[in-house]
């Protein structure tokens, strides 16, 4: 169980974004150096104070509007072209209008510029893309790969590079003779006995070596016979079945390093930063704004059966320290400390009160409160109590890395259908799944796009 991490190289900008952004932005200075030169006779230090702020306005306007993408069609390139250009002219107003200067610019100047702006990007777009597609097209040539490998992680790589279209791939070089692939689509074209003749007779530049871990002690043969050759090496590691949090590559004093377990406290301390004042702050202002859902829910808990109003229960939270979550009682006092039993459809447990606060989810809202107080977080692994991580800690591998940043009151398993009982292992194993898919894509947007999808599980027919 591997849980997927989205890579972050996907979105990086390369040359071709920015030798078109770099021609295109010198098109529409100088436009603007042109018109206001032909308007007043000399270019003044407003208008150079505007072309320094769209040039550094541009990069982030058509950086999020995907400007220049290279899968764009000519027609949908333009169109994107079209939503930077119009982003940034509206960031430039806006930022005139807050800054109280729109007096200090010709209108008649400005429109000119805005309209002419994109006809001029537009123009130089068709050559520009045209040469842009030409040196993909020539570096594609010239990165001829292979792989050497023919198990799981060999075919994986095979299936990406095939589906990414960036890499050409000619095949795949197995370190056993007679091993052919699962269903035949990337042709074996030999073994290692025959790297050398295979690289010369393809015109390989680029060899990736996916051997499984079994087979490290060959990778040293191969990169010592790959050395003499003109090819780019790139080791992808088969850490097989191995559950990865959080994983990155990086140095330590010159020596190459590869994190497999890293939570991202440690890895992102600054966003988490950012993480834990925007729950505090939501939660404060959640409880204030709730409080009279609280209180009414608080004053039915209590005339629906005798006990306390709030139920805590003891919960592993961060690196696994016992915290006590809180909720609104909604069974009837019982004994849960020794006995592995969630709630299920009919529970003679829970009160008519309690079944009307569980479906609606209203019974997890004291854990704001938890949030306030820093042991819980508004998004995370849903905690779990502590008996159940008893029982599935030995059933589930990696169970208990949900541990690894702070639990929460929803969740990616919440918000993608792992809610309410989980009567089998396989259940379990899927939330597990979601909650470390979660630790390993966290973001402070992710966190906001599942704050949103939350209300609308809140009445889900598993929840009970």
């Amino acid at each position: 169980m591997i849980a997927k991490r989205s890579n972050p190289a996907v979105n990086r900008r390369g040359l071709t974004f920015w030798g078109q952004w770099l021609c295109a932005i010198s098109l529409v200075s100088g436009l603007l150096c042109y018109l206001v030169f032909q308007q007043f006779g000399t270019v003044s230090a407003q208008y150079r104070l505007l072309i320094v702020i769209t040039i550094f306005g541009s990069v982030p306007a058509y950086m999020l509007l995907h400007v220049y993408h290279k899968k764009h069609s000519y027609f949908a390139g333009l169109g994107h072209l079209l939503a930077g250009w119009g982003a940034l002219l509206s960031g430039l107003l806006l930022i005139a209008y807050a800054s109280e200067s729109m007096y200090l610019f010709s209108l008649e100047v400005l429109a000119r510029w805005a309209l002419l702006g994109f006809v001029i990007q537009a123009i130089a777009y068709i050559p520009l893309r045209y040469f842009g597609n030409r040196h993909s097209r020539k570096l594609r040539t010239e990165r001829m790969s292979v792989i050497i490998g023919s198990g799981p992680t060999a075919y994986n790589l095979a299936e990406r590079l095939h589906q990414s279209n960036r890499v050409p791939m000619v095949g795949l070089i197995t370190s056993k003779p007679g091993v052919r692939t699962l269903d035949g689509r990337f042709p074996v074209l030999g073994d290692l006995s025959k790297v050398r003749e295979l690289v010369d007779q393809y015109g390989v530049r680029r060899v990736y070596i996916a051997l499984s871990l079994d087979e490290v002690a060959v990778i040293e043969d191969i990169y010592t016979t790959l050395l003499d050759l003109s090819v780019d090496v790139v080791w992808i590691p088969d850490f097989g079945r191995m559950p990865l949090l959080n994983q990155s590559i990086s140095q330590i004093e010159h020596l190459p390093a590869i994190y497999l377990n890293e939570t991202p406290l440690s890895s992102h301390p600054a966003a988490v930063f950012s993480k834990e004042l925007m729950d505090r702050g939501v939660a404060l202002l959640a409880i204030i704004l709730l409080s009279p859902l609280l209180a009414g829910a608080a004053l039915a808990v209590k005339l629906s059966s005798p006990g306390p109003v709030f139920f805590r229960q003891p919960r592993h939270g961060w690196n696994g320290e016992v915290i006590h979550v809180m909720k609104f009682r909604s069974m009837r006092l019982h004994d849960d400390d020794t006995v592995v039993k969630q709630a299920t459809r009919d529970d003679p447990r829970v009160t008519p009160v309690g079944r009307v606060l569980r479906s609606t989810s209203i019974d997890e809202l004291p854990q704001l409160f938890n949030v306030l107080k820093g042991e819980m977080s508004l998004v995370g692994p849903r905690p779990h109590a502590v008996t159940h991580n008893d029982y599935y800690s030995d059933k589930i591998l990696a169970y208990m890395a949900r541990h690894r940043i702070k639990p929460g009151i929803t969740g990616l398993a919440q918000v993608t259908g792992h809610r309410g009982e989980t009567e089998t292992i396989e259940k379990m194993q899927q939330r597990v799944e979601q909650d470390l898919a979660y630790i390993n894509n966290w973001s402070l947007w992710l966190d906001i796009k599942i704050l949103f999808k939350t209300p609308f599980t809140l009445f889900s027919r598993d929840v009970y």
